[in-house]
């Protein structure tokens, strides 16, 4: 190992100005949690970065496992913290190199200590003629194969090269809490995700018709939550009896406006329990005319009775873009499973497509709904997961 730390940058994280210390605090959080088990860190915050001491018996590779999916992370890299001397500045360059194939490079300094001797461009060049020497590689200062970056702050210096990309966005837990509507389909893991980016720590509902359906629509909703825990490190899932409940809305809505109907008893649901664990929003896989339910009029039908902001990140995407975002996160194949979803029950021939509210609302008078949500939410199954190790 070449190497005794990971320099770790922020983007977003750095403009919150006033609310910087709250931002970096957290992000050093959930970088502690995604990184238990791989060995002895120490992590320190200072000069606009994130330090990350490391030693020999550190799992290195965990920990660049976990940091790739840490979100509020814009990119990483293995470097060393080394004194203020040229020399072991340029020793340190050499190491960043080991292993590393290229054949044009440059070095980038920034040198906020003003008081050390030699300035940007004459580093540059001193550590440019030992990196040529070792490598005879060319110097290219505009589009290299290769950079080697130099950052000296008061009495140290940073030396690092490769670098690896972060997921970027903002620290889950910055950005108040949330429930998610999930299903077992691709588009509402995506949904999650997205607003997990945003520093969204989010709370899962999944609704099912048990015993009308199978328990594959539970057992995926559950893999899709594990899958997602990876990013915020401790979940909660609420799988939701709903079957009582189309039940008795199938007894008194005519065919086109079940759906509709149906949706509307799921946000309210998914409502009280947000209310119960102080959240701030609800959150939906919807995406404007993907189905009969997500037509706009459809959708202001269906978010009517809901007081809490409801966020439909993938409102604007095209399937293609959901599909491609579900296999990068590693949430596709699961939600592809074959199962029974409580939406494939008592579902019309014909649905509405341009819901009027006063039908929905003289609908909505003759049922009693209030009583079969109560009893839908104390049936209701509570599962945490926790996520330990992101090596395993």
């Amino acid at each position: 190992m070449n190497f005794n730390s990971f320099i770790i940058h922020y983007a977003e994280v750095a403009l919150k100005r006033g609310n910087r210390p709250f931002f970096e605090k957290t992000l050093v959080k959930n970088i502690k949690q995604a990184t238990q088990g791989c060995g002895p860190i120490e992590i320190d915050r200072r000069w606009g970065r994130i330090l990350m001491m490391v030693t020999e018996k550190t799992d290195i590779e965990g920990v660049i496992a976990a940091l790739k999916t840490v979100f509020g992370i814009a990119y990483f890299a293995p470097g060393r913290i080394v004194d203020q001397d040229i020399d072991r500045i340029s020793e340190a360059a050499l190491e960043s190199i080991e292993g590393q194939s290229f054949s044009s490079f440059k070095i980038q300094t920034r040198r906020a200590n003003k008081a050390f001797p030699m300035d940007s461009v004459q580093i540059n060049i001193h550590v440019g003629n030992q990196v040529w020497d070792r490598t005879k590689a060319k110097v290219d200062l505009t589009n290299p194969e290769f950079t080697v970056h130099i950052e000296i702050f008061d009495d140290v210096a940073l030396v690092y090269g490769k670098r690896y990309e972060g997921q970027g966005g903002l620290p889950v837990g910055v950005s108040s809490r949330a429930v998610l509507l999930l299903s077992s389909g691709i588009d509402s893991p995506v949904a999650g995700f997205r607003m997990m980016k945003r520093g969204v720590r989010l709370f899962f509902v999944h609704f099912h018709s048990a015993p009308y359906t199978s328990t594959a629509s539970k057992k995926n909703a559950e893999k899709l939550v594990e899958i997602l825990t990876r990013y915020q490190f401790n979940s909660t899932l609420y799988t939701v009896p709903f079957l009582e409940i189309q039940q008795h809305i199938t007894s008194v809505v005519p065919g086109p406006y079940r759906v509709i109907m149906y949706r509307r008893a799921m946000l309210a649901l998914a409502e009280k329990i947000a209310r119960k664990n102080r959240c701030d929003a609800l959150v939906t896989g919807e995406n404007v005319g993907q189905v009969a339910s997500q037509t706009l009029p459809n959708i202001q039908a269906i978010s009517d009775p809901i007081s809490l902001p409801i966020f439909r990140p993938l409102c604007s995407f095209d399937k293609k873009e959901i599909i491609a975002e579900a296999r990068v996160i590693g949430t596709f194949e699961t939600s592809i499973e074959p199962y029974e979803d409580c939406c494939t029950l008592f579902v019309p021939e014909n649905p509405e497509t341009k819901a009027k509210l006063h039908i929905v609302h003289e609908y909505e008078a003759k049922l009693e709904l209030e009583k079969y949500m109560q009893q839908a939410l104390e049936g209701a199954e509570t599962i945490n997961f926790k996520f330990e190790n992101r090596n395993q």
